[in-house]
């Protein structure tokens, strides 16, 4: 398995220091997928509150307050887009340290072993623009926002799992870990390609050159931090400014970081990087986003115009059936095909349970949705939608797991 490997090693590594001891317990429990959830959790649900009572428009002067010093020639930048640009930048550099762990230690080192969850994540994603293209065909503008039912929340989805299916087997998670970030890079790959501005090339090329200068410098397996954090921010910043969405510098940064082991024991510099970074991306980065982003209105005349806007039902039908008939038959169509295997301990049952669980898009969903529709209303009305969404395939896959626990705690 990919992360537990990251962890377990810099856990027996890394030095402690008694003065900073609460902190490094809170950045302990912030490694925890379960831990993280909850706190996105508590973050979104804090924002639904604030934005239904008569305080909501001080919530929206929060949300558009702009910080676009003119020096940074980044354009009208409210606290948002900060928040969708600058701090998910962290999250989406976890999700690249993720895939190239799976890539060296994980599910993806191994081609056969990696066919079930990768053709499950691919069939997870064309499903459900299927679905939302066929539910808002001929409605004005509504196919730009045809991939925010296509992505898996990875810490929202670990954590219903980790909560929910207590004797969860250690392949049945890996399949999920290794389906949401093939599933993230999916993705991000969706958002270069058709939810960049016009692209400026001179600052991209600034950037690859950058990101390139990044990864031989990881290659070399140069380890003093104070050289990769202005090199990463400059590149981010030049990729911001080329028009093409910065996170995608994030993700190409998480990957390039070097796994290689060192010859006197130490951190890996992608475990370095993991162990500082996620409890930030976990405990501020991904909450601050969903705090930003969750607030709607839940009146009765919001949720009606969410059921009769083509564009919002189009995403709850992708998310909570499309990832559903995606990812499962996906799975099933290359087990039946031959293209991969199904692991001895896993069960069609539990991989149902998983992509039910697919459905939770939240972080990455919003995110598409944002840059999909501009208009206020439309965005918030598909926000409630992916909240909506979220919930039902939360449900329905503890209704599963639930029974799992039972089945499994039986005597044989």
């Amino acid at each position: 398995m990919a992360r537990p490997t990251v962890r377990r090693r810099v856990a027996a590594t890394w030095p402690f220091r008694p003065t900073v001891r609460y902190g490094q317990q809170v950045a302990s429990a912030l490694r925890m997928e379960t831990i993280g959830g909850v706190v996105m959790l508590l973050a979104a649900v804090a924002a639904l509150i604030w934005a239904n009572t008569p305080w909501a428009d001080a919530y929206e002067r929060v949300q558009t307050f702009e910080i676009s010093p003119h020096w940074l020639h980044l354009g009208h930048m409210d606290v948002q887009h900060w928040a969708s640009s600058g701090l998910l930048a962290v999250f989406f550099f976890i999700a690249g340290l993720e895939l190239r762990e799976e890539l060296t230690h994980g599910e993806l080192r191994n081609p056969r072993d990696a066919a079930l969850p990768v053709i499950a994540a691919a069939a997870g994603v064309v499903v459900p623009a299927l679905i939302f293209v066929i539910v808002t065909v001929g409605e004005p503008g509504a196919l730009r926002g045809w991939a925010v039912p296509t992505a898996t929340d990875i810490a929202f989805a670990l954590a219903v799992l980790a909560v929910t299916f207590t004797s969860c087997p250690a392949p049945l998670r890996a399949f999920l870990l290794t389906l949401a970030v093939v599933d993230d890079m999916i993705a991000i790959t969706i958002i270069a390609l058709f939810y960049s501005e016009t692209v400026h090339w001179t600052f991209f090329g600034l950037s690859a050159l950058l990101v390139a200068a990044y990864g031989v410098l990881q290659y070399k397996n140069v380890r003093s931090p104070w050289l990769y954090v202005p090199i990463a921010l400059l590149a981010w910043y030049f990729l911001q400014r080329s028009g093409i969405h910065a996170t995608v510098a994030a993700v190409a940064l998480g990957m390039l970081t070097s796994p290689r082991e060192t010859p006197d024991g130490r951190p890996t510099n992608a475990e370095r990087a993991d162990h500082v970074l996620r409890p930030f991306s976990a405990g501020v980065c991904v909450p601050v986003f969903a705090f930003l982003s969750a607030g709607v209105g839940l009146g009765m005349s919001e949720l009606g115009a969410v059921f009769t806007d083509r564009v919002a039902l189009g995403v709850i039908a992708g998310l909570v059936i499309g990832k559903f008939v995606g990812v499962f038959g996906g799975a099933w169509a290359a087990v039946r095909l031959g293209l991969a295997t199904l692991g001895e301990d896993l069960h069609w049952h539990e991989i149902a349970g998983v992509a039910l669980l697919a459905g939770v898009g939240f972080t990455v969903s919003l995110l598409i949705g944002g840059l999909a529709y501009t208009d206020p209303s439309q965005f918030e009305r598909v926000t409630t939608a992916v909240l909506i969404a979220s919930v039902l395939a939360s449900a329905a896959a503890a209704v599963v797991f639930r029974r799992r626990v039972r089945v499994r705690a039986r005597p044989h």
